[in-house]
């Protein structure tokens, strides 16, 4: 299993949305940087990824899980960018904030981090459970 972060600007598509979408999931969309998109080519079906609400909130507040891997994304008119579905899996006990990411000296290099313009990106097995830990998961 492979461990992932997705970003949505609450306004456009929250946690809450998210949520509300039940078990069908949504697919997830709209993601132009080509490394972001590569990213997404390698979920896997089971797979699971911080949802991160971008923005001023800039917070890890629940999980996801891939229940469809890459295709081509439909609002994509050139067909070069993929899109992958999700679904809720489950909330976190505490949001935790990307103030407090950069404080803990374990993980402060992850490409939340390094690469903050990202939408999509990969998480190693070590920040993946220690975020966990700070989430009170």
């Amino acid at each position: 299993m492979n461990y992932w972060l997705v970003k949505s600007e609450p306004s456009t598509w929250s946690f809450d949305d998210q949520k509300k979408a039940g078990i069908k999931g949504t697919v997830w969309d709209g993601v132009r940087n080509y490394q972001a998109a590569n990213y997404l080519k390698q979920m896997k079906i089971g797979d699971l990824a911080f949802f991160y609400h971008s923005g001023e909130e800039r917070e890890i507040v629940g999980i996801v899980k891939i229940i469809k891997e890459a295709f081509l994304d439909p609002k994509d008119k050139e067909n070069k960018f993929v899109a992958v579905k999700v679904t809720y899996a489950k909330d976190m006990g505490k949001p935790v904030s990307l103030s407090d990411i950069k404080k803990h000296e374990e993980i402060c290099d992850i490409p939340l981090v390094r690469q903050s313009r990202l939408s999509v990106m990969p998480i190693n097995l070590k920040s993946w459970k220690i975020i966990n830990k700070m989430g009170r998961i």
